[in-house]
C-alpha cells in the first residue's frame, strides 16, 4: 500500500470536520483532496500546510503500510 492518510481522517473525525471543510480551511483543490482520498503522492507543500493548520507533525498526518499489509 505505501502511504496512507488514514490517521488524517482519523485527526478529521476527532475535530468533527469533513474533506469540504478541509479543503476551505487548507485552501486545498478538489484535486488534491482526491488524491489524498486514494493515497496518492502529493506534494510535500500540502503535507506542509496541514501539519501548519493542525499544528502536528507529518506522522500524525500519514503512516506507512507495508504493501503486504494493504
Amino acid at each position: 500500500m505505501g502511504i496512507s492518510y488514514r490517521p488524517l481522517w482519523i485527526l478529521l473525525a476527532t475535530k468533527e470536520l469533513k474533506k469540504t471543510d478541509l479543503m476551505e480551511l487548507v485552501k486545498l483543490s478538489p484535486a488534491t483532496i482526491a488524491k489524498l482520498s486514494k493515497n496518492q503522492t502529493v506534494d510535500g507543500k500540502i503535507l506542509e500546510r496541514l501539519c501548519a493548520y493542525f499544528q502536528c507533525q507529518p506522522g500524525d498526518i500519514i503512516e506507512y503500510v507495508p504493501e503486504n499489509e494493504g
